[in-house]
Order: structure tokens, then C-alpha cells, then sequence
């Protein structure tokens, strides 16, 4: 039959039910198109984006030199997989590694991915060395993906939960206790997992120089240190990564959502010494370092790695989270704290806002609620300090609106 096509937000929304998986519970929005750090929706109204697609549109909506590097690529060849070499993927390889601690690097599709990569890099690791090391220890409170190796890392029980039995030894325990660390750490211990900031968490920022310290505890255990720097890589601390200024680098990392720019693209570095556990025929994936999803990760890493853009996000990053500091002063009655790092920030609450998101709309401005209480403020790093502070008026507005509210808004 001929695809009609919907033309407002409730049509698409109608159209949707029927027919996709009732895992989400999206704002009844469609969105079909954008500019800078605004979103368009079927309707044709306009919402400053505080979202970025949970953290990955890096460069915003209709970047030009984004969009011209899809286009092109595009036009040249799709995809190839990786029995034959595509110059996106070294070219966006070399500069990955010039970036970072890492001299390897192995593309994938997404976070979840990555971080799967690295669990099996830990284990080969130890296995080569006949150490016989599988376990992994990481924190309560963190997310690290939806596959089962990821899912089973993740701290959360309400992700977990109807998917047991889960992968066999990984160990939990709470995220800024070094203590309950070491405790749980044995011969066994092949790996410990950690966000530098807890994103899905709550925006969990760990005590000072926690990071540090777990990185000291696995090289005294002679252990790897997995940082998943899932959300908080490729600028989105005001850093290329989130480690920088931690006095530490890790020795494996998990990038992916800003990366692709809004492609799906996600990488795990490493070293020299360990990328040589996985050698042909021990990991793959079909479209991991896929040319198009490439291009867009080189057009990103050519805007986001300039010092000056960097220095830009750490600057708005500083007003932002001053901003909502101020917040929390003048909404005492509803406000807890607000934490983060650049253009990362989350604003805890001490009332359910779950549908707060559906009244942000209707004043312009799209947001997104972690944990029924905790607002992420993530927009595009392309924002300018005007339109982040129009944003950050209507926010504040509608905290002045829950003060009397005793229950979910």
C-alpha cells in the first residue's frame, strides 16, 4: 500500500502504536527536523533541546559539516565490513589515538557494544596469561548498556530484572567507596568497571579523587581499570574525555552516543600490549567501522577536539551548572543539588517529576528525567550561552510552579 504521510504529531504518534514495540513511552511529539540546538516537531513548533538524544547530538541539528561529510561518504560507498580497509575508519582511528591514552582501536555500533568488547578483552587478557581472572567488579547506580555482559555490569535492579540468570562473575558495589572496592576485589578479579561520572545514575559526580584511587587499587591488584566513557566522552565535560585532569589514565575505554554525532557509532580503545589479545578471529562486527557512520565520527572529532571549542564547553558548562545552583537555592522547597561537569548536568529533586518533560513542551523546551527525580540537562555542545539561558529561564519557571505540588507534577 502507498505510504501516506502523517503530517502532525498526533498522526505519527496513531500510526506508531499500531505497529512498534511499546518498549518506550515517548513524548507525544514526532520530531522531523532541527537547527543548531532546536528541534522541530510535525506540528511545526520549535523546543531548545536539552536532550540531544540522550547525550549524542554533540554538534546539534543540521550541522553543516556533519551533514556534508554523510552526504558525501554517502555518495561514494556505504558500506564494505571489515574484510577490506575503509579510509573513514583509520582516518577516525589515527585521531582517536592521538587524543587519547590509546594506541588501538576496535569499532562498533553503540555504548552497549563497546562495553561488551571491552568485558571480553579482560577475560582474554587473563586467559593468555593463564592467570585464570574472569571477574568484574563495578558500581551500584551505574548504567552500562542493554546486552546481557553490559546489563549484568549495570547496577540498577530495575534494568536487570525478568533477564536472569545473568553473566556469572561480576561483583557490585557502592560508587565512591574504595573501601567496599578492595573488599571485593580477589585473584579473580580480571576487571573493575566505571563511569567517571554516573550518567543514567543521576549524574553522580564520585568524590574527589575516588577515580584516581580505583585506578591505583587495580594496578596494585594487577587488574585492568574499564572506564565507560559512554556519555561523558568527546567533550561533553568540557574535556575531550572525562578522565583528563583525573591524574590517571585508564586501560581500556568505551566511547560511543556523541561520537557519531547522531550516527550509530561507538569504539573501545586500548593499548598496544593489550589489543594484542584479540586477534583475528576472536571479535567482530559487521558494521563496526561502518564508512558513512565514520565520516560523521571524523567531521566531530575535526569540531570537537579544537582546544578553543573545548574551552568554550568548559566555560558554558561552569554558567550552566551555576545556573541551576541558583536554582536550587531559590526552590529550596522542591530542590536537593545540582551536579555534573560541562554541558552535563543533572538537578536532583525531591519530588517526583516524571511528566515534567510533558510541561517543558508546552513552553518550548525539551528535557529529559532520570529516575522519576533527577532533570539531565545535556544539550547540544554547539549551544550558545543566549539560547542555554532561555532554556534555563523555562526551567526555572516551571520549578517556581512545584512548590505547592505534594505529589507527581
Amino acid at each position: 500500500m502507498a505510504d501516506e504521510r502523517a503530517t502532525t504529531n498526533e498522526e505519527w504518534m496513531a500510526r506508531g502504536q499500531k505497529v512498534m514495540l511499546g518498549n518506550y513511552k515517548p513524548m507525544p511529539v514526532a520530531i522531523v527536523g532541527g537547527e543548531g540546538s532546536h528541534v522541530i516537531d510535525a506540528d511545526g513548533n520549535r523546543y531548545i533541546d536539552f536532550v540531544s538524544g540522550i547525550a549524542v547530538s554533540a554538534l546539534g541539528h543540521n550541522h553543516p559539516q556533519l551533514v556534508s561529510a554523510i552526504q558525501q561518504q554517502a555518495g561514494r560507498v556505504l558500506h564494505t565490513a571489515n574484510v577490506v580497509w575503509n579510509e573513514q575508519a583509520v582516518r577516525l582511528a589515527e585521531k582517536l589515538v592521538a587524543t587519547s591514552f590509546a594506541d588501538r582501536v576496535f569499532f562498533c555500533n553503540s555504548g552497549a557494544e563497546a562495553i561488551e568488547a571491552m568485558i571480553k578483552l579482560a577475560r582474554k587478557v587473563f586467559f593468555d596469561r593463564g592467570e585464570g581472572r574472569y571477574e568484574i567488579v563495578s558500581f551500584q547506580n551505574s548504567f552500562h548498556g542493554r546486552t546481557l555482559g553490559a546489563l549484568t555490569c549495570t547496577g540498577q535492579d530495575k534494568y536487570r530484572q525478568g533477564f536472569e540468570p545473568l553473566l556469572p562473575g561480576v561483583r557490585i558495589v557502592p560508587y565512591g567507596d574504595l573501601s567496599a572496592l578492595e573488599q571485593a576485589m580477589t585473584e579473580r578479579t580480571a576487571a573493575v568497571l566505571i563511569e567517571p561520572i554516573q550518567g543514567e545514575g543521576g549524574l553522580r559526580v564520585p568524590p574527589p579523587g575516588f577515580l584516581k584511587a580505583v585506578r591505583d587499587l587495580t594496578q596494585r591488584h594487577g587488574c585492568l581499570m574499564l572506564l565507560d566513557e559512554v556519555q561523558s566522552g568527546v567533550g561533553r565535560c568540557g574535556t575531550m574525555w572525562g578522565y583528563e585532569g583525573e591524574g590517571f589514565v585508564p586501560d581500556v575505554m568505551a566511547i560511543a552516543k556523541g561520537i557519531g554525532g547522531g550516527m550509530p557509532l561507538g569504539a573501545m580503545l586500548t593499548t598496544e600490549a593489550l589489543g594484542a589479545a584479540l586477534p583475528p578471529g576472536t571479535h567482530g562486527s559487521t558494521f563496526g567501522g561502518n564508512p558513512v557512520a565514520c565520516a560523521a565520527g571524523n567531521a566531530v572529532m575535526d569540531v570537537v577536539s579544537d582546544p578553543a571549542f573545548l574551552a568554550r564547553v568548559d566555560k558554558l558548562g561552569h554558567h550552566l551548572l551555576s545556573r541551576l545552583n541558583q536554582m536550587v537555592r531559590n526552590h529550596r522547597k522542591v530542590c536537593v543539588e545540582a551536579r555534573g561537569r560541562g554541558l552535563w548536568c543533572g538537578l536532583e529533586l525531591n519530588i517526583d517529576v516524571t511528566n515534567l518533560p510533558r510541561q517543558s513542551l508546552k513552553r518550548g523546551l525539551m528535557l529529559n528525567i532520570i529516575g522519576g527525580k533527577v532533570i539531565r540537562v545535556a544539550p547540544p555542545l554547539v549551544i550558545d550561552q543566549a539560547t542555554l539561558d532561555e532554556g534555563l529561564d523555562i526551567l526555572d519557571s516551571l520549578l517556581a510552579t512545584l512548590g505547592d505540588e505534594p505529589t507527581r507534577v
